[in-house]
């Protein structure tokens, strides 16, 4: 089957608030609830009708697979379940392509609405790049540990402090706090630079692969 172009908008979520994470605290992806109860199969067929119509593609289903996927989704919708288990499921899904084309961005796009809506008070650029993480997942660009890490660092590292190792949220440059400054900003240095960098908490991660 046809796929992958790249990955369209989020929808609008309908709910706010998301599950904390950091040290000592529950990951994230371990919250459990009914995730996609308000999401109807109707919903996802409408979310791949509009991504096809932006690629120009034809919409139109999978005969082999669209009605067993539809099926599992109306059973999944009514089942509890933690926020990996129904990221996996949304992976699966792309997989299994009950649609002629743009699986990966309709299942990608129901993660996007998610991720949106339980992250919605974290600042901007955090939630952007956890939209991103669990939307590469569900398309197959970034695998399951990436992602749980990614997630998992963004909403772990709002307590940044001097001394902290932390990294760019691509994960190429990495280094140590120096200092806070009043207005928010971080001051910390790259490792083997010995220049100074400015930085907003929103744009650095607790680099957990190296100690102090």
């Amino acid at each position: 089957m046809g796929d992958e172009a790249a990955i369209g908008s989020a929808g609008t979520p309908n709910q706010r608030g998301h599950p904390k994470g950091g040290p000592g605290e529950q990951s994230p992806l371990q919250a459990r609830a009914q995730f996609l109860k308000n999401r109807s199969w109707e919903l996802v067929i409408r979310l791949n009708q509009g991504a096809c119509a932006r690629g120009s593609a034809q919409h139109g289903f999978n005969p082999e697979t669209q009605e067993e996927v539809a099926k599992e989704w109306e059973q999944k919708r009514l089942s509890i379940l933690s926020l990996a288990e129904t990221l996996d499921f949304l992976r699966y899904c792309h997989r299994r392509a009950p649609f002629l084309f743009f699986n990966g961005n309709t299942f990608a796009d129901v993660s996007r609405q998610l991720a949106a809506a339980l992250f919605a008070d974290l600042p901007t650029g955090r939630r952007r790049e956890v939209m991103s993480a669990v939307a590469h997942y569900i398309a197959g660009v970034l695998d399951r540990e990436n992602m749980v890490e990614i997630v998992e660092s963004i909403c772990g590292s709002t307590d940044l402090k001097p001394g902290d190792r932390v990294k760019t949220l691509l994960g190429s440059t990495h280094g140590v706090i120096l200092r806070l400054l009043p207005d928010g900003r971080i001051v910390w240095r790259p490792e083997g630079r010995k220049s100074e960098l400015l930085a907003l908490p929103e744009s650095l991660l607790r680099d957990s692969s190296m100690g102090k």
